[in-house]
């Protein structure tokens, strides 16, 4: 019954201690989930004013909210009187373990918040990337999804595209078209390049500005070779092109210019008789 007593007569000053940390401790808990929600909204407000893709605002604003909530637990259970140094340390090495688990996940997740903020490709651009070309269907936290030209989705690890060259075909407003034209050896080359004038100039949808490029480039084995190096929209960049292709053939056809193709020719000398 004394020992009873005694704890009895200690409550009201237990009471006082512990009771008076157990409520800075809900007011540390509840202060600091406020806090912690405020800055993660904060977080996500500025990544949107900067236009980033919506998953990686979501998924960056959950885990800042996350790790400034961990950082509140534990202070509020210190504040209790919570040895909280193992808990931090066992916090510590979870969280190691987990990220050489996820280490191919966390690069790819890496590389995706790179390719959002630099922009080296958007949605829209047609691209050559991690040996893939195609234009960017979405770009997700850990993959980039890729549509060639025969209509097919391809995935690619974002540390892949990130990893590599990326060319970018879409991001510039024009684009010059490199071709290389071959007459015969007997074609005029003043005619020849008047002909090839004649094609750009005609043309709706080469520009004038910057200036196309026609010159003779190479007397090859077979064929004299002309640079024909007109600039288009970059919308415009293979109708174009298909178009030339067309034009050259029949104009040089109807002026006579011949389009020669590799050729060898064998020189056969008979050898004396042998008696």
């Amino acid at each position: 019954m004394e020992e009873i007593q005694k704890y009895v007569d200690m409550a009201p000053d237990l009471m006082m201690i512990y009771g008076t940390k157990v409520l800075m401790a809900l007011v540390i808990f509840v202060v600091g989930r406020w806090v912690a929600k405020w800055l993660a909204n904060v977080s996500r407000k500025v990544m949107t004013a900067r236009n980033l893709d919506v998953t990686v605002v979501s998924f960056v604003g959950n885990i800042v909210y996350a790790l400034l909530l961990t950082f509140v637990v534990v202070a509020a259970l210190s504040q209790v009187g919570i040895q909280t140094a193992s808990l931090v340390a066992i916090i510590g090495a979870a969280g190691l373990a987990v990220g050489l688990a996820l280490q191919g996940s966390l690069s790819n997740f890496a590389a995706g918040v790179l390719l959002v903020i630099f922009k080296p490709c958007r949605v829209g651009d047609f691209v050559e990337a991690a040996g893939v070309a195609g234009v960017v269907d979405e770009i997700t936290i850990f993959s980039t999804k890729i549509r060639t030209g025969d209509n097919k989705m391809i995935t690619v690890a974002n540390a892949a595209v990130m990893g590599g060259t990326i060319t970018n075909y879409s991001v510039m407003p024009t684009r010059r078209i490199d071709m290389v034209v071959g007459v015969s050896y007997d074609a005029d080359i003043k005619q020849t390049k008047e002909i090839l004038s004649k094609i750009l100039d005609n043309h709706p949808k080469v520009l004038k500005d910057p200036a196309y490029t026609i010159g003779l480039a190479e007397l090859a084995d077979s064929s004299v070779n002309f640079v024909f190096r007109p600039w288009v929209n970059t919308a415009d960049y293979w109708a174009v092109k298909f178009e030339l292709n067309e034009q050259i053939k029949n104009e040089l056809d109807a002026a006579g210019i011949g389009i020669p193709y590799p050729q060898m020719d064998l020189h056969v000398q008979s050898l004396p008789q042998q008696n």
